[in-house]
């Protein structure tokens, strides 16, 4: 049995100690992907330089657990939960359909999303949706492509993120005299043979949003309009790093960046609910000029001068 005299020794010891001895802890953050951790290690340095910028220290104060449902949306409930019984101290997703899935664990866990297209009850962090976006993407196809009549996106209707950013963009094709069509695919298995069926249906430019499939599949993507020459506009620059045409969108390392501040509030004893959910403010238009060449696309050269961006 602990003596009086041994309590009051260890008391005075830990009063004596220095506070941020006594505080310091080693947190656990839980992240919910859409690709595997090696096609995200940009956006994966800038959450550590946020991190370290508020004064924590990967591997000491904080550790991250790293999921991937690699272009399988169905799967991360099962890793929401794998995360949640690992006790992570706060989620942090990106996309709806992760968003989701780790706000569905009832764990009771804060969640912090990175890129939502829409504000989600009980979460906080950014929304990377922004409606302009999709006529923007519409008018750098249009003006790469003048005779672009047909433009195909792909959509998941079982993510609800998708359907709403395809609304966007039909509106955005209507009011450009384009005619819009919604490529419905809801796995992997799909991909391939939907696109060619688009095309064959007339589709002659892509707008291709973020979205699961389009993520862990770009090199698909990618490689169908190379071999159509089919002029692509995508939502990010890995996309035309990867050899895609054009992208235009928010700067998605930046929202890293910016989720760091939501995760170090959380992590003080921040509510979710009472943090508001931020829109971007960085966007960025990237071009490969290699990829333009090869597929004998004419790049403008005012819009040269306006990219961030330029792929040699």
């Amino acid at each position: 049995m602990t003596s009086r005299r041994t309590f009051l020794a260890g008391a005075v010891a830990l009063a004596a100690s220095p506070l941020g001895a006594q505080e310091r802890r080693q947190y656990r953050i839980g992240m919910l992907e859409t690709v595997p951790i090696a096609a995200n290690n940009a956006n994966l340095a800038e959450l550590h330089k946020g991190m370290k910028d508020l004064g924590h220290e990967e591997g000491k104060t904080y550790i991250v657990l790293y999921r991937s449902a690699e272009g399988r949306t169905e799967r991360f409930p099962a890793l929401a939960g794998e995360l949640a019984r690992q006790k992570v101290d706060v989620f942090l997703t990106r996309g709806t359909p992760a968003t989701l899935a780790a706000r569905d664990t009832e764990s009771g866990i804060p969640v912090v999303a990175s890129a939502i297209a829409d504000a989600i009850d009980g979460v906080t962090g950014l929304t990377s949706n922004v409606a302009e976006i999709g006529a923007k993407r519409l008018e750098l196809l249009k003006a790469v492509a003048p005779g672009v009549k047909r433009v195909g996106s792909i959509v998941n209707p079982d993510n609800p993120a998708s359907l709403a950013t395809w609304k966007v963009l039909e509106g955005a094709a209507q009011a450009a005299s384009l005619q819009a069509d919604m490529i419905d695919v809801r796995n992997p298995e799909e991909l391939s043979a939907s696109l060619d069926a688009s095309v064959k249906a007339g589709v002659d430019g892509f707008v291709f949003g973020i979205e699961t499939l389009t993520q862990a599949y770009q090199a698909l993507l990618i490689d169908f309009a190379a071999k159509n020459r089919t002029p692509a506009v995508y939502a990010a620059r890995h996309f035309v790093e990867a050899g895609g045409l054009m992208s235009y969108g928010v700067l998605y390392s930046n929202l890293y960046y910016r989720s760091a501040s939501y995760i170090d509030k959380v992590l003080k004893g921040a509510r979710p609910a009472d943090l508001p959910i931020e829109k971007p403010n960085k966007f960025e238009l990237v071009i490969n000029r290699k990829t333009a060449f090869t597929q004998k696309i004419a790049i403008p050269p005012d819009l040269f001068l306006r990219s961030d961006d330029v792929i040699e």
